[in-house]
């Protein structure tokens, strides 16, 4: 079974969104693991149904070197991000983590990505599942109801 790593900041609500869509369509195939940078993160995604969760820089920088993928906004790989939340070492663990990092164009950070397209929340995560994992997992999803 493939473990996949959600990273998620601040409110959770990309990490939800995510693990809801992964759930949806992989079902049990998987296992989820939701990493928040803080609490409220960590409960949200863990609501959206996640198999396991667990919150702070400790726990990210230990669990991103166990897990086949590792999921989050782009925001995860950049040091101070999401108000200070990804701190330098979790920046790093995150970038130098042996797993596939399939990461989200999202972010309220001052950074910009030249020729990247605006595109919702909801066909980005669409697009992740469809183009990103679909090839990487050993189990087929199940048709998208999208």
């Amino acid at each position: 079974m493939k473990r996949i790593c959600v990273i998620d900041g601040q409110g959770g609500g990309i990490g939800s969104a995510v693990i809801k869509k992964l759930k949806d369509v992989f079902e049990e195939t998987i296992e989820i693991i939701a990493l928040g940078t803080n609490a409220i993160a960590t409960s949200l995604m863990l609501k959206a149904r996640a198999n396991r969760g667990a919150t702070g820089e400790n726990a990210i920088i230990r669990t991103v070197e166990k897990v086949d993928v590792i999921i989050g906004p782009l925001s995860i790989v950049l040091a101070h991000a999401m108000m200070g939340e990804v701190t330098p070492r979790i920046a790093e663990a995150i970038a130098g983590s042996p797993a596939k990092k399939i990461l989200i164009p999202l972010f309220q950070e001052n950074v910009e990505i030249a020729g990247l397209s605006q595109i919702p929340l909801p066909r980005l995560i669409e697009s992740l599942i469809q183009q990103n994992l679909s090839d990487l997992l050993i189990q087929t999803p199940k048709e998208s109801n999208t």
